[in-house]
């Protein structure tokens, strides 16, 4: 049961990439842009770039490519795996094959505890993960926030149930230039569609329209080489 109140918004779109440079490449080859500085994450062994994707209907959004940082080994020990399941042989091959791909998104939601709460006590109970404390420094200052990550890493719903981010006074996008892309539009398909419907009804997110059918999560942008589709295809 969904508690009184609870609100998850669009935080983020997830891509995926073998490495920081493919994704760059990628960004500026599909969405005609140069994406914005990052940061590393050493708690879990990656890095990222980023990109300004707000528009009125994604107010706060923005766009982040991530890949495994070769140089540093994750903070998290045992067989703890990274999030976003990039330590997923089948999705790293995917990247390797096909380059870098929209794989999941991240929701803002003001009370993460009672967000975890509402997927566990549905009644298919969804175990969205423990609740982590990261953060990471940046030239403005830093970013601090607590973000649901499973033991296994594994995004649930082929990257269609949003992880849950909490975040503390700063968010990314303050600091974030506008980069000419706008999000337009959030769609999934999954066979088992009444089951992420009920997820997502429980969270309070209601930013993605659903049908059935193959596994597939797609996003809308407008940028300068015009209205761009990215597709996670099942990855």
């Amino acid at each position: 049961m969904r508690p009184a109140g609870t609100t998850a918004l669009l935080d983020h779109l997830v891509i995926a990439a073998r490495t920081l440079d493919e994704g760059v490449q990628w960004c500026e080859a599909t969405l005609g842009v140069t994406p914005g500085p990052g940061g590393v994450h050493s708690l879990m062994g990656t890095h990222n770039r980023l990109l300004n994707v707000a528009s009125l209907a994604f107010p706060l959004a923005y766009l982040e490519i991530i890949a495994i940082d070769p140089e540093r080994r994750p903070a998290r020990t045992g067989k703890l795996h990274r999030w976003f399941d990039l330590d997923d042989p089948m999705l790293q091959l995917a990247l390797a094959r096909g380059g870098p791909q929209l794989v999941h998104l991240v929701a803002r939601v003001s009370n993460a505890a009672a967000a975890v709460h509402a997927l566990a006590h549905m009644a298919t109970h969804i175990d969205r993960g423990h609740l982590i404390e990261a953060s990471r420094d940046t030239a403005a200052g830093r970013l601090d926030w607590r973000i649901t990550v499973r033991d296994d890493g594994q995004r649930l719903f082929y990257g269609a149930l949003p992880t849950l981010i909490q975040w503390g006074p700063v968010h990314p996008i303050d600091t974030m230039p506008a980069s000419g892309l706008q999000l337009l539009g959030l769609a999934a398909s999954h066979p088992r569609v009444d089951s992420l419907r009920s997820a997502l009804e429980a969270i309070g997110f209601d930013a993605m329209t659903l049908k059935q059918g193959p596994p597939n999560l797609t996003a809308t942008l407008t940028t300068p080489r015009g209205v761009v589709t990215l597709e996670s295809k099942g990855h």
